[in-house]
């Protein structure tokens, strides 16, 4: 370890995946290690996702130092998500950094979750200034910089995408994740059913989409599965393009960055790129291994931070499980 080096070691446990990330400031992401809870049936159980992440902590911290061959005392500060996300999982991950900080006499550095979703699409697409369609699982934002924070340009007002997706998905009997499962039905779709579109300004909202083609699903046959699940990724991905291409118009970035979970779908990857190609401005997605949710981007944010001061004591330590994006003050952040 250089005396000029430091390293992050950083920890996600918002939802699903208890991820172990590491971050040199000179030689960039050093490991990033990730094991997710999957549950035997239904949605996110946040107590058993919480027990599974306790069961690994010491699995997956031991490969991620192993992988990136430093040991705790190497580690210059300890990272953790604080928010948003579930409680019960926020409290694994920050208590497992909590103890990691107190044991070792480390800074303790608390990160946004959605800040580090777009930071970590930054960085490795090297785009100093996009605007960024962030779509997962519990957060549907399109956002963008503007004096000191990323402000909000446009989000669901009820359930997330990557939820809507998944849920109908699960309920239909194609298992999860939902999007790649509905890509494939949608292939072999022969026409187009009329679904709730809604917009409102800016923002979308999905929980009357999800309802209506959950009501077609259980009760009409008039519909093939294949038509229904073309109809609703096409209704769904249409409302979050129009809010984002609305976006791009008020914000006039010259970039458009597509991050989270649902940002491995092929489909909304190409629809966003052809929306972009209307508007002369360049589109890029983040690399599928750092989309959902993982310790790496923890760990380079952790250094954003504690590059620019931002530590918290253990005894302040509090989880902030509704910690929006806009509360975050970036002052890292450098427009062209």
């Amino acid at each position: 370890m250089s005396l000029n080096e430091i390293i992050i070691l950083g920890i996600e446990t918002t939802a699903h995946t208890f991820g172990v990330g590491i971050f040199s400031s000179l030689k960039g992401i050093l490991a990033n290690v990730n094991d997710a809870y999957v549950p035997l049936e239904g949605g996110i159980h946040p107590r058993e996702a919480a027990e599974h992440h306790a069961s690994v902590a010491h699995k997956v911290l031991s490969k991620a130092l192993s992988i990136a061959n430093v040991k705790m005392e190497d580690i210059t500060a300890v990272a953790a998500s604080f928010g948003p996300g579930l409680g019960p999982c926020l409290r694994v991950g920050c208590s497992v950094a909590r103890a990691l900080a107190a044991h070792y006499s480390k800074p303790l550095v608390p990160v946004n979750h959605c800040v580090a979703h777009i930071e970590i699409a930054r960085y490795l697409l090297k785009v100093s200034d996009p605007l960024v369609v962030y779509v997962s699982g519990g957060n549907t934002i399109i956002a963008a910089y503007s004096d000191g924070r990323y402000r909000v340009f446009g989000e669901t007002l009820d359930i997330a995408l990557g939820n809507c997706l998944d849920v109908f998905a699960r309920e239909i009997g194609l298992g999860l994740p939902g999007p790649p499962h509905l890509e494939e039905k949608a292939k072999k779709a022969k026409k187009f059913i009329e679904l709730p579109y809604i917009v409102k300004g800016q923002d979308l909202s999905l929980s009357g989409l999800l309802t209506k083609a959950l009501e077609i699903a259980s009760s009409d046959t008039n519909y093939s599965l294949e038509d229904l699940c073309y109809s609703f990724i096409e209704t769904a991905y249409g409302m979050l393009i129009e809010v984002t291409e609305r976006a791009l118009a008020h914000t006039r970035k010259n970039s458009v960055v597509l991050t989270g979970g649902v940002a491995r779908s092929k489909v909304l990857q190409k629809k966003l790129e052809i929306m972009c190609k209307l508007h002369s401005v360049n589109f890029m997605t983040v690399p599928a291994e750092y989309a959902g949710d993982n310790g790496g981007m923890i760990a380079y944010t952790g250094y954003l931070c504690y590059s620019h001061g931002i530590t918290i004591p253990v005894e302040k330590s509090y989880i902030r499980p509704r910690w929006r994006l806009d509360e975050v003050d970036i002052p890292w952040f450098k427009q062209d």
